[in-house]
């Protein structure tokens, strides 16, 4: 019966000790975003922006604000139309058309989603990252790397052999140098397992300032996002709401319905 094994079950459990209790082997990085300043009440304006992928356009005439304390999710079927909005206001881009403007206060760090350019260096991990750290110490660029998991020999390691998820945790550990108030994230969930995912996502919603952030995780954007923008053929769709909320939008639904069920038939 059921109440049988309960009973069963409480038993084994209170003979457990300690000892029987094996600690997971897998560790869990130290991410922590610290802002040097708090922004301003202006974070960024983007007006009537435009820009052209392989001649066709990806980004039509968006317009929009970003407020002090948004934290963005950007959704949709369509990466690449996220990642070039990303490289551009990463300064990666040019726009073709239209404005965007850095409120005075503002510094930003940005996690690029294709990074492999920043690893193709003969450096080792202390080297690789003094170059983007004001404090040249050792033992100062050293914590950095620990908190990501890089300790003794580890930091020894040369950038260009580095796995996926290895330049992920580099690539924090460098943004965790700037002191930034404003983040871009573009899928920095990739490549992550699930103890850097679950630390990556308690340090988001702990962060203070602003984010702006891509990914395919829905428990992890759910949990981040109080806004949600969809890049769309037309334009952007714009919501101060959670995401399920967003999904479960019959206005939004319907906007879907128009949109994709149009390009559908056009293909």
């Amino acid at each position: 019966s059921k109440s049988k094994q309960a009973t069963s079950r409480k038993k084994q459990l209170e003979n457990l000790t300690l000892e029987d209790i094996k600690p997971s082997s897998r560790k869990m990085p130290y991410i922590f975003f610290k802002s040097d300043r708090e922004a301003g009440n202006n974070i960024l304006e983007i007006e009537n922006l435009t820009k052209k992928v392989d001649d066709e356009i990806s980004l039509n005439n968006i317009t929009f604000k970003v407020d002090k304390g948004d934290k963005i999710a950007f959704v949709g079927p369509n990466d690449l139309l996220k990642s070039t909005l990303f490289n551009i206001l990463g300064n990666n881009e040019k726009v073709d058309s239209g404005t965007y403007t850095w409120g005075a206060t503002i510094k930003t760090a940005y996690f690029p989603k294709e990074n492999s350019k920043y690893f193709n260096v003969d450096l080792n991990l202390i080297e690789w990252l003094r170059q983007y750290s004001v404090e040249k110490e050792e033992s100062y660029i050293r914590g950095f790397l620990g908190r990501m998991l890089f300790s003794g020999e580890e930091s020894l390691k040369k950038a260009s052999v580095l796995s996926g998820g290895e330049r992920v945790r580099c690539l924090f550990a460098r943004m965790m140098l700037t002191g930034a108030n404003v983040l871009i994230l573009d899928g920095p969930t990739n490549h992550l397992d699930m103890e850097s995912i679950s630390a990556l996502n308690n340090s988001l919603i702990d962060f203070p300032g602003t984010i702006l952030f891509s990914s395919h995780d829905h428990q992890f954007i759910q949990t981040i996002a109080n806004r949600i923008i969809e890049i769309i053929p037309s334009g952007i769709i714009d919501k101060q709401m959670t995401f399920d909320e967003y999904l479960n939008d019959e206005a939004i639904k319907k906007i879907h319905m128009d949109v994709y069920h149009k390009a559908a038939i056009n293909l």
